[in-house]
């Protein structure tokens, strides 16, 4: 199991001297996310600031920008970090795509597949000068001179990661993805019985089989050491399930545990913006399929746990505390590890 972490809140921390405290740590992989700010800005601070640790986007959102944009700044990064970069992809949801970000959202799954092959032909145009003839259902790439191609990389193989939950999305990245970013309401048995199947539907489909794609979760972890301090964690572990619940894109998930009823009640109540009343609707063997427990001490098995036979890397959910000592941290990783 490969052990990662992320970096959140740019704004908060100096990114040179977290990512180089990360690979000081033992840490595989640094993810970024897209919300607040470009997934990308960070991971060029970071790819420049270390040596070995990977760098990666979990996610980027495919659909807030052409492919063309997304292989560059893949091509730029990659080039700065000598091989690092390891780009998630996700399609976030309707909503956003087509009212926060003004683009097209139809039918998202043979979209982002098409997209990502389109990725892959602007970049094998980037490596070999290759006149561009790619022609997809959604996408095209027709037309290159030399004073837009960035030229050769030195490594030039960068694996693509497909984010999702539902089992079409999961299929895609069978299809055409390395990697898969599992969301992190997940459990093992919703791995076992819908993602690696739908992945694996998708392998096959292309002569490829499950082994060829990376499966990399963040894991919600309820930790501390007194009982005080594992409730507080509940609580926000709770809190976060009934916002991804309220959401219908996740409410397979719900329902796959007998939850379905619980997942429309949030719905409606995230409709009718009473978001305290939420987190009370969360039932408690979800919370126990959704997470590990335990003691900080307890983590690195918990985790080796619920990655084994399922997931080839994981992170913890929430970020490391910076102001935490180091060697808690060592041990944590070296910990994951065994």
């Amino acid at each position: 199991m490969h052990i990662d972490t992320q970096i959140r809140d740019m704004e908060l921390i100096d990114v040179p001297s977290e990512a180089q405290r990360l690979e000081r740590l033992g840490f595989e992989c640094v993810w970024t996310f897209e919300a607040k700010h470009d997934p990308f800005l960070p991971l060029a601070f970071a790819a420049t600031a270390t040596q070995q640790i990977d760098v990666g986007t979990n996610i980027a959102v495919a659909f807030a920008r052409s492919p063309y944009s997304m292989a560059q700044a893949a091509w730029d990064v990659q080039r700065a970090s000598n091989g690092r970069l390891r780009l998630g992809l996700g399609t976030q949801v309707r909503a956003h795509v087509e009212r926060r970000l003004s683009m097209p959202f139809d039918r998202p799954a043979a979209r982002i597949t098409d997209y990502i092959r389109c990725v892959r032909a602007i970049w094998n145009t980037f490596q070999t000068d290759e006149r561009p003839k790619y022609e997809g259902e959604f996408y095209r790439f027709l037309l290159m001179n030399p004073f837009f191609n960035p030229g050769p990389n030195n490594k030039p193989e960068i694996p693509i990661y497909l984010a999702g939950l539902n089992p079409r999305m999961a299929k895609a990245a069978g299809e055409v993805a390395n990697g898969f970013h599992v969301h992190p309401m997940h459990s093992r048995s919703y791995l076992n019985d819908v993602v690696r199947p739908a992945i694996q539907e998708g392998a096959v489909a292309n002569n490829r089989s499950l082994l060829d794609v990376d499966l990399y979760a963040p894991v919600f972890a309820i930790w501390g050491e007194t009982e005080a301090q594992r409730a507080r964690a509940e609580a926000v572990v709770r809190e976060q399930i009934a916002f991804y619940g309220s959401t219908p894109n996740y409410r397979r998930l719900f329902e796959h545990h007998g939850c379905g009823d619980e997942a429309r009640k949030l719905s409606q109540l995230m409709r009718n913006g009473e978001f305290s009343e939420m987190p009370k609707l969360v039932p408690d063997h979800l919370i126990e399929e959704l997470s590990v427990f335990g003691s900080f001490a307890e983590l690195p098995g918990k985790l080796r746990a619920r990655a084994d036979g399922v997931l080839d890397r994981v992170s913890l959910y929430f970020p490391i505390d910076r102001n935490d000592p180091d060697d808690m941290w060592m041990d944590f990783v070296a910990g994951c590890k065994d």
